[in-house]
């Protein structure tokens, strides 16, 4: 059975009772296995990692308003993060130029792994790197460390697609940009 092969896949069948097509699908999402390693992905539990896994860094400012009800900061701040690491470096390096470049970076996929608690008034560092650099598109994968600490207390991807800012369809990486990347690696 072809994984997610169109929506009707993830929906159940008229002879499926939903708790049927849940455990069913729970399954088989256990059952797949890792692309590079092979082993079941279900058994791969996600790690914090080391300083000396990026390349570079960025410092961040944790605000009052980040923390939510529970004391720590919101999931959705740490993909703000992410970007705001990945694109700053990429501007100071003059890769990037946001206003009139010709190519646009449209994320695509996302992720994040959280390891520890981050809070309001902690100070964070991002750390990048560059995991696949592609003709249009780069993975990149930020580690982000509460200051002086030396594992993530989270950890995660996003790809971005670079287009043509007017056409909206992949472009290949100006050179300047290749360089900045690969540096990252």
């Amino acid at each position: 059975m072809p994984f997610l092969d169109g929506f009707a896949m993830m929906q159940p069948s008229s002879r499926d009772s939903r708790a049927d097509w849940l455990d069913r699908s729970l399954a088989e999402s256990f059952a797949m296995t890792h692309s590079t390693t092979g082993f079941p992905t279900s058994i791969l539990k996600p790690q914090p990692e080391a300083r000396s896994a990026y390349r570079a860094f960025r410092d961040i400012t944790t605000r009052w308003m980040d923390n939510d009800v529970y004391g720590h900061v919101n999931n959705v701040v740490y993909y703000s993060w992410f970007d705001t690491a990945v694109n700053a470096h990429l501007i100071e390096e003059d890769a990037l130029d946001i206003h009139s470049g010709a190519v646009i970076g449209l994320v695509v996929e996302t992720q994040c792994n959280y390891f520890g608690p981050i809070a309001f008034p902690q100070r964070v560092e991002a750390g990048i790197r560059v995991a696949h650099l592609g003709r249009s598109s780069v993975r990149y994968e930020v580690g982000l460390f509460v200051k002086g600490d030396d594992r993530t207390a989270a950890k995660g991807h996003f790809v971005h697609v670079y287009v043509d800012r007017e056409t909206r369809r992949p472009a290949e990486l100006p050179m300047k940009f290749k360089q900045v990347l690969e540096a990252l690696r």
